[in-house]
């Protein structure tokens, strides 16, 4: 049986109004925040420091706000941006609710825009408006994404190597 796998969709795949609840959570743990925090040279001790963060309105570790848009923007490239070329800009990004240490995220994104790109046949230029929402539903982090998409018919140009010994048995 031969074929591509369910992965992604393609430039023609996109439909204006299209809702996807993308398949995969996410819960962020100490160590994801911490190495984060301090991976992106971030000195907020809110962000790595219980006895601090105790101390604060939250009471506990805030998510880095960084790790948590990364997340979610991750989470969506299964359904988004599996065949992109580049991605073309995020705009009017949210930060509504806290996400702590410990939460869970998982995240969902409607179709906005969709249109053929000018300078580049083989692709097509694609809006979403992403959301992340902790294991509560509370929305956590939302943003509006545009992303220059492969059309079906590039899919060629990335082709799966052959096998020297095809794979019809184990050896």
């Amino acid at each position: 049986m031969q074929g591509e796998p369910g992965l992604g969709r393609y430039f023609e795949d996109f439909v204006v109004g299209d809702h996807y609840k993308h398949p995969l959570g996410r819960t962020i743990t100490a160590t994801d925040n911490a190495w984060f925090t301090l991976l992106t040279m971030n000195t907020h001790q809110l962000h790595f420091n219980d006895d601090y963060a105790a101390n604060t309105e939250f009471g506990r570790q805030l998510v880095n706000s960084g790790l948590s848009v990364a997340i979610v923007l991750g989470i969506s490239v299964s359904d988004v941006s599996q065949h992109a070329v580049a991605n073309l800009g995020w705009t009017d990004i949210r930060l509504p609710h806290p996400l702590f240490v410990g939460d869970t995220i998982y995240a969902e994104s409607l179709v906005t825009a969709a249109r053929e790109s000018k300078s580049r046949p083989l692709a097509g230029i694609v809006s979403v408006f992403t959301r992340g929402l902790n294991q509560h539903g509370d929305v956590c982090v939302s943003f509006d994404r545009t992303v220059l998409v492969h059309r079906r018919s590039a899919a060629a140009r990335f082709p799966f190597p052959e096998a020297a010994i095809p794979i019809t048995a184990r050896p």
